[in-house]
């Protein structure tokens, strides 16, 4: 059996959550995970369950695909919205 590569997933879980005003512990509380979870995520050190992606967007309040992605986001595009 050969290992193949794990494909990085791209999140924007740290802005969105800000935006929010939440904590990592706070999010971390509301989807049931340990907050360095959380940590692990928005490094990018973690892919999230499907159940954990879409407990985090519902408590973001955003669309899955607004929140993590297979291609990286856009930074210019990130940046005009908080800019917004």
């Amino acid at each position: 059996m050969s290992r193949q590569r794990t494909e990085p997933v791209f999140n924007r879980v740290e802005g969105l959550r800000l935006e929010c005003g939440l904590t990592r512990q706070q999010l971390a509380d509301a989807v049931g995970v340990h907050y360095q979870t959380i940590g692990y995520l928005e490094r990018g050190e973690y892919s999230p369950s499907l159940l954990l992606a879409l407990r985090i967007a519902e408590v973001l309040k955003r669309e899955v695909g607004e929140i993590f992605s297979i291609t990286p986001f856009d930074q210019n595009e990130e940046r005009k919205k908080s800019d917004e």
